[in-house]
This record gives structure tokens, sequence and C-alpha cells, in this order.
């Protein structure tokens, strides 16, 4: 199948196909993927059939204003060891709880995210550990920390962005969703839990 380019600016082409590779979420409130993402909304059968040749279908989500990709033979796809999969799940169940609050911007601190964990397992959370997950997640524009701030400290605040809706595989979601919501049902409601889990486990997220 040959891919006819026209007049759009090859290199802005390659420039942002590759930033839609490599980062996996292109959202239209981040400053550094903003410009990538109206081109591509503007050039989306372009990048469809662009993408289709590599085995990848683009997904353009208007509502939350996210560009990703998906690859239906399951390859492409980060292996979360399961400490980053419950923070990301944490970080998805703020961000839901926040939006029915109809926030524009969820902006939190990180002690919440550290007291959530420690309802969850008995293991403390280093914060080298924290920031090792946050940098993770601020690499693919899941979350942005605030003033540039160390992201394992506490006090240190970040915006979770959209996409962290869309970051785990719905089947994946489903196996931490069932083995921790109870404890966050406990933890919401102001009882106290103690587990004892292994980080070995991995899951995917897209």
């Amino acid at each position: 199948m040959e891919i006819n380019i026209g007049n759009v600016p090859k290199d802005k082409f390659k420039l942002y196909a590759n930033k839609l590779l490599n980062e996996c979420f292109i959202l239209k409130i981040c400053e550094d993927t903003k410009q990538c993402y109206y081109f591509i909304q503007r050039e989306r059968e372009l990048f469809s059939a662009y993408f289709e040749l590599l085995g990848y279908d683009i997904i353009i989500n208007e509502e939350y204003g996210i560009i990703c990709l998906n690859n239906p033979y399951g390859t492409g796809r980060l292996r979360l060891k399961m400490q980053e999969s419950i923070i990301l799940l944490i970080l998805r169940i703020i961000y839901i709880e926040e939006q029915k609050k109809l926030t524009d911007s969820v902006i939190i601190g990180l002690d919440e995210v550290y007291d959530r964990y420690y309802s969850l397992k008995e293991k403390r959370l280093s914060k080298t550990d924290m920031k090792s997950v946050m940098g993770l997640l601020k690499r693919y524009h899941i979350i942005r920390n605030i003033e540039n701030k160390d992201m394992g400290n506490p006090e240190t605040s970040i915006q979770i962005y959209p996409s962290v809706i869309l970051a785990i595989d719905s089947a994946e979601l489903n196996k931490i969703y069932e083995s921790t919501q109870n404890k966050l049902n406990t933890y919401v409601n102001g009882g106290e839990t103690d587990v004892n889990e292994e980080d070995s486990d991995e899951t995917e997220t897209d």
C-alpha cells in the first residue's frame, strides 16, 4: 500500500509519528504535545494509513483530548511491575473521583498517593521508588510534576492527565481492580487493612 502525504510537511510528519510511537499519549492539554495533537488530528487519515502498515490502530479521543496507538496483536505494550501498576491504578481512581466534582485540572499532592498505597500494602514505599514510578509516568504523559520539584517528596504536587483513563489495558485493569478495590474502599471509608504482597508480578499498559 502506497501512502501519499501530498502537501503535508515531511519533517513534521516524521517528528510527530515518532513522538506518538515513542511517548504513548499525545495530549491536547499538555504543552509538550499540544502542537502534535492538532497536527495528527488534522491529518488523521494519513497517520491512520501509516500506522496501519505497522499493525497499529490510531485512537483519537476528542472527549479527553488524547491520541494514542493500539496494537490488536497485543505487542508494543510496556510491562509494569505490580508496584507501578498499583500506583497507576490509584492515580486513575483519584482522577475519576476528582472528575465527578467537575474539576478542570486534577492536581494532587503525592502525600495522597503515599497514603492510599500504604493502605494497600504492609511494605513501605520509599521516596526513591516513588520518584522512579513518577518519572516513568511523566515520560509517557500520564502525569506532570508542578514546579519541577522532587517527585519522591510527599509535599510535591502533580497533575494527573486524562491519559490515565486509557493507560491500562482493560483486561489487565480488571485483574488489578479486583485485587485492590476492596482495600481502597476500606481506605476511603476510614478503615485500616494489612496486606502482604510481593512486587514481582507484572501487568501491561498500552
